[in-house]
């Protein structure tokens, strides 16, 4: 039977929030995996899909955002090896060396 919620009993019926959070819980603890919030599991999948590339428009409907502007304004970390190809793809672009194959990279220091 399609409900069309995500997690339901054994007759189609919604479950309460609370409930699910409980067993995904006690399914980490069971696991051994460090405690995450089920609600966390969504902020890494859009932060994941964002770092691999996935365009900003399909992370927003994926979330069900009203807006684009709310997924970036909420995903704005950016992960350094993401940071690091924006910055190498810009430096090809703008490169000051007279071969423009032998671009320069600056490291800058991590952000705390």
């Amino acid at each position: 039977m399609n409900s069309g919620f995500v997690f339901t009993d054994e007759v189609g019926r919604p479950l309460h929030p609370q409930h699910v959070s409980d067993q995904f819980y006690f399914l980490s603890y069971e696991a051994g995996l460090p405690p995450v919030r089920l609600h966390d599991l969504r902020h890494g999948a859009a932060s994941l899909m964002l770092a691999a590339g996935v365009d900003l428009k399909i992370v927003q409907e994926t979330l069900g955002h009203v807006s684009s502007t709310f997924t970036r304004d909420t995903y704005t970390s950016v992960y350094p090896e993401v940071a690091r190809a924006a910055a190498e793809s810009t430096a090809a672009l703008i490169s000051t060396a007279p071969d423009a194959r032998q671009a320069r990279l600056i490291t800058l220091p991590a952000r705390t």
